[in-house]
């Protein structure tokens, strides 16, 4: 349905823009939302707050994404833009081995691979797209408000220059990312109290890669504080990244550069690697409250899609296939609320499972992922009742397909409590650390 006025001009005060489905936010979630509904011949309008392309971190896909791409008929320019990833390096302060862990060691050896990418560039390039397919995209614009009634929902919208604009939409998806917009605005956003952590990030050129094959590699150290990322992109930098309890991160007295290289010489492996490496334009980045998740992830007309609806840590590079992920069943609940009411309320309950299940599949591991018996599974990992087999899947992102390693999974998890009482005294005193460093700094007095 055409606007009442051009989309170039503010609304006036009793007019509104008409649209079926209003997305918020044009990263990977909202822009795979949009042009899936788009084909289909929906009227759909992406508000964008930033304009493409803009910075944002996540830049380390999974084998699992793949397929996606496929769907969307992107894989070749994604392709293009990516550094190949086959595996995983893990390096820990406690052992003198590296360990290496590939994809094709998956249950699925469909999954080989995925890429490392420039997130300003993947999200110009799913963003264009839901443009191409048909989508009305808008960049520079903020969602304020969302109100909804027993047709829809009204949205305020402010642009860049100021000015307002308001739109009446059949249906909203929330894909918002970490500014939450609908859980902010429903009072619904809880934050992770079993996981709290901070992240400090940059780009460097000259870092030291791996060789050959393995040169794209993601490589995960441990330290002290956390652990960091090692993303390599293919124009030559490579993104470093510590995730770290807040408490260290509180700790900062000096400019971020400064204690950002600090924290790198507190990890002597990471440190060689960037020896004579500089920091891309001396900018580092800092954000918390990393893990949260809302207490629901639809409503009659809305959907809470991606980091919109929850985000849990990194380290397993689990962000942007979850957000696409959720794009894909997401669009066949709004195509059911539009069209076929009758199904809608089945297709939510469907929804609100699949959601929900990521982030709570790779939480079980994240949560434990700086537990010494945990390391041990990474650093020496063996493959009875094809546990390593079923871990790769997971960490490749296999988890709503057919594959069967759920009996796997739940041997390894087993495993690992039995290793952990066996070493109980070491298992207290982890757990004892770890409440200590997931304690939310932000309630106590500085």
């Amino acid at each position: 349905m055409e606007p009442l006025t051009s989309p170039a001009e503010p609304a006036a005060a009793d007019t509104a823009f008409r649209c079926d489905v209003l997305v918020v936010g044009g990263g990977p979630a909202g822009s795979t939302i949009a042009a899936l509904l788009a084909e289909k011949g929906r009227d759909v309008v992406v508000i964008e707050k930033a304009r493409h392309p803009r910075f944002h971190i996540g830049e380390s896909l999974l084998p699992a994404n793949v397929a996606l791409f496929d769907r969307l008929g992107l894989r070749d320019r994604v392709e293009a833009i990516g550094m190949p990833k086959y595996g995983v390096e893990f390096v820990s302060p406690d052992h003198e081995h590296r360990q290496f862990i590939e994809f094709v060691e998956a249950w699925d050896k469909s999954m080989p691979y995925a890429w490392q990418v420039r997130r300003s560039e993947l999200d110009e390039i799913l963003f264009r797209d839901a443009a191409a397919k048909g989508a009305r995209t808008f960049e520079g614009e903020r969602v304020r408000e969302v109100a909804f009634d027993g047709e829809g929902a009204t949205v305020q919208v402010e642009l860049d220059d100021g000015a307002r604009r308001t739109w009446r939409a059949r249906f909203v998806v929330d894909a918002s990312g970490r500014d939450t917009l609908l859980a902010n605005q429903l009072r619904c956003k809880e934050k992770n109290k079993r996981h709290n952590s901070s992240a400090l990030y940059g780009h460097f050129t000259g870092a030291e890669r791996l060789p050959g094959k393995l040169e794209g590699n993601i490589t995960i150290f441990w330290f002290e504080h956390g652990w960091f990322w090692f993303i390599p992109l293919a124009d030559g930098t490579t993104s470093i990244g510590a995730v770290c309890w807040p408490y260290y991160l509180k700790s900062r007295s000096k400019p971020l550069p400064e204690f950002f290289r600090d924290t790198i010489a507190l990890c002597p492996e990471l440190e060689k690697r960037l020896d004579g490496a500089k920091l891309v334009d001396e900018r580092v980045y800092a954000t918390g409250n990393y893990s949260y998740a809302s207490a629901r992830s639809s409503g009659d007309r809305y959907l809470m899609i991606g980091d919109a609806y929850a985000f849990v840590d990194p380290v397993f590079s689990s962000g942007v296939y979850l957000a696409m992920q959720s794009a894909f069943d997401g669009a066949r609940v709004v195509e059911a609320v539009l069209d076929r009411r009758r199904e809608a309320a089945t297709l939510r309950r469907a929804f609100d499972r699949r959601v929900q299940r990521g982030p709570r599949e790779f939480s079980w591991f994240i949560f434990r992922v700086t537990n010494p018996t945990m390391r041990e599974f990474f650093m020496s990992p063996q493959n009875p009742f094809r546990v390593k087999e079923a871990l790769v899947s997971l960490l490749a992102g296999d988890i709503y397909g057919p594959t069967p390693i759920w009996p796997s999974i739940r041997v390894l998890k087993a495993l690992y409590y039995v290793v952990s009482i066996g070493n109980l005294g070491r298992t207290v005193r982890a757990w004892q650390r770890r409440r200590v460093n997931i304690r939310d700094v932000e309630a106590q007095p500085s």
